[in-house]
């Protein structure tokens, strides 16, 4: 180790500490006060702001839930006058969680009431973890799509929904079946027999699944010469 020059005193380790203190003291004042200003706006927000417009949205929510229920689709969308539709809880209630939840229910009285390109409209814009109402979105989706007549988008979403949350042996095999038949009428027919294949093998115990040999049948037959002219 190298030696201390004459007459050179060593640096208390404690006074170094100290200076270095002195230097960035009111640096880091600043940082932990503006750390304590946005952790308490965050607090603030999270329960004046927020945790209020969630419970107005839920109260406004139940009655166009009940509407949908009854079918009264119009009611549901647009409200009774007194009661707020899901039109209003998505411009009022947007970022909530019900506000989210208002543009499935939105999008799905659109397509049930024959306006497909708002029901694309709403249905896009919803999104949730949960699977099996995310199937359910991607599926109507495909239905608006089949309306519209753009029949490329229709068998993406059909095979979105299928693949979302494929455990379901009722939903899931249905929209699968929706792809494989709208590839057929497409004229698609080798993707269309891949996808009735899957069907097949995947859910051998449900409608689809049992049927899927008549769809695989019909488009393996070959033409012959007993063939229709």
């Amino acid at each position: 180790m190298s030696q201390l020059k004459e007459h050179e005193v060593p640096v208390d380790p404690l006074l170094k500490a100290k200076s270095m203190w002195d230097k960035y003291q009111k640096p880091a004042g600043i940082a932990l006060a503006v750390l304590v200003i946005i952790i308490g706006g965050w607090y603030a927000y999270a329960n004046f702001v927020v945790k209020p417009k969630e419970l107005q949205a839920q109260d406004a929510i139940f009655r166009a839930e009940k509407y949908f229920q009854q079918d009264s689709l119009k009611l549901a969308l647009n409200g009774d006058g007194q009661n707020k539709g899901f039109l209003y809880i998505i411009g009022n209630y947007g970022g909530t969680q019900e506000g989210n939840l208002a543009k499935y229910y939105a999008g799905v009285c659109y397509l049930r009431t024959g306006d497909f390109n708002n029901a694309v409209k709403y249905l896009n814009d919803f999104k949730t973890d949960a699977k099996q109402v995310q199937m359910m979105a991607y599926g109507c989706l495909g239905d608006a799509y089949s309306e519209l007549n753009k029949n490329d988008e229709a068998v993406e979403y059909y095979k979105k929904a299928a693949n979302e949350y494929d455990k379901d042996e009722t939903i899931a095999p249905e929209y699968l079946f929706r792809a494989a038949l709208k590839l057929e009428t497409m004229g698609k027919t080798a993707e269309a027999i891949e996808l009735y294949k899957q069907l097949k093998e995947k859910y051998p115990a449900t409608e689809r699944g049992y049927g899927a040999d008549k769809y695989l049948n019909r488009l393996s037959v070959q033409p012959n010469d007993f063939s229709a002219k």
